[in-house]
């Protein structure tokens, strides 16, 4: 066997076939996510808390998206579609329609039903504070979940397991949340499939962070009812009453009953939109 014979048939080597496995990939993107963010976040506590105001947020998104970038484009060698610039303030919309509908859809009843009493309002200017943080969850979760979770585990198992594991691990990545139920369990699964669903209809990320970000600053900042358990700050002032399954007591919405329906309808009609498109991806 002549030596240009052989070296056209010999394996790649360690590291390229270990930069080539599917964990190791999801590994490394999982780094490039929480690395650059817990940077980000330590340098800004250099600075004296009257003047880390918003901005530590904002600066954590912007080195989240960066480190995405990077990973996409020296680890998988391609361009950053699911980023890309043109149309994106299109699906931004989108997604942040469909997020204030989910919104609407659930607080309206149980306003109307007594559930959530209305109690007063606050200064305006309380609109202001959450938003920062909210873009940064927005951003943080939906880059990590849909484009580094669900993405590679589309590659490697389609999307239907994909689907079901990445939902999972969404729903146990909230359990250390206070007041967690198993209402809210049921609740998180079905938002992550629907977040996952609008990234699978665009097979881009606006619409999933846009339908994050509406939904958690909505309530925390105008309504002012808890999201996963966190205390709201917001504008409108409201209290709630009755079952807990239904007012989802100290966790906030997202232990309503509600919003299984809610969230759960919007999976369906995206996952619906997405197979007319021809967007599923059959198991390998």
């Amino acid at each position: 066997m002549s030596t240009a014979s052989f070296s056209a048939t010999s394996r790649p080597s360690l590291g390229k076939r270990l930069l080539a496995n599917g964990f190791v990939r999801t590994l490394l993107g999982i780094l490039a996510v929480l690395v650059p963010m817990s940077v980000a976040l330590g340098l800004s506590e250099i600075v004296p808390k009257p003047y880390r105001l918003g901005w530590p947020f904002l600066l954590a998104a912007a080195a989240i998206v960066a480190g995405y970038r990077f990973y996409v484009r020296k680890i998988e060698q391609r361009e950053v579609t699911e980023l890309a610039l043109p149309g994106a303030r299109a699906e931004l919309l989108n997604g942040l329609g469909i997020g204030a509908l989910l919104m609407l859809a659930c607080s309206v009843p149980l306003l109307a039903g007594g559930v959530y009493t209305y109690t007063g309002l606050a200064h305006w200017s309380v609109v202001l504070k959450p938003l920062p943080e909210q873009v940064f969850v927005a951003f943080m979760e939906e880059i990590l979940f849909r484009a580094v979770l669900f993405r590679l585990l589309e590659k490697a198992w389609g999307t239907s397991i994909a689907l079901a594991v990445s939902s999972l691990v969404f729903a146990a990545a909230h359990l250390p949340s206070e007041h967690i139920s198993m209402v809210g369990v049921l609740a998180t699964v079905a938002a992550s499939a629907a977040l996952s669903a609008g990234y699978i209809a665009t097979r881009r990320l606006r619409v999933p962070i846009g339908m994050h970000f509406a939904w958690n600053y909505l309530f925390d900042a105008v309504l002012s009812i808890p999201v996963s358990g966190h205390a709201a700050r917001g504008w409108i002032q409201v209290t709630a009453s009755g079952p807990e399954w239904l007012s989802g007591g100290a966790y906030g919405i997202e232990g309503s009953v509600i919003t299984i329906v809610a969230w759960g309808g919007a999976a369906i009609v995206l996952l619906l939109a997405a197979r007319r498109k021809g967007q599923w991806l059959p198991r390998p």
